[in-house]
């Protein structure tokens, strides 16, 4: 049998500004469930399917974070399209700026960009039907 795996729990991200980090992902639909805006660890349960929860974003202060160079990003996959719109203007509404309206990319999903407090690069994406 070969070992492998169905998909990701967890994400831990750094940051230099917590409260701005959890004020952020809350406007998303996450919400803490360890941890909170003064502590130096949160936990944030993720988007929710009929399933539950799909995954947590867990954050970790450290004092002198410094984004210095591109890490990469993390994608996060909704269930509907309708969603990934939803939260695009939720976004919008709380203040950021999304690098990009949500649009149909050519490999099958609608999409679209955005960078947390601290600079790290998400996608929030659902598959085309």
């Amino acid at each position: 049998m070969t070992a492998g795996t169905e998909s990701i729990n967890a994400v831990t991200l750094f940051t230099g500004h917590m409260a701005a980090s959890v004020s952020f992902y809350e406007s998303l639909g996450f919400r803490v469930v360890f941890g909170g805006a003064a502590e130096p660890f949160t936990s944030m349960e993720g988007l929710h399917t009929d399933r539950g929860p799909t995954h947590f974003v867990n954050l970790r202060f450290e004092a002198d974070f410094h984004q210095t160079k591109i890490w990469g990003w993390v994608i996060f996959h909704t269930q509907t399209t309708a969603e990934v719109d939803d939260l695009y203007r939720a976004a919008v509404a709380a203040g950021y700026g999304p690098e990009m309206k949500p649009s149909n990319a050519p490999w099958g999903e609608r999409y679209f960009h955005i960078r947390d407090p601290s600079g790290h690069e998400l996608s929030f994406a659902c598959r085309l039907a």
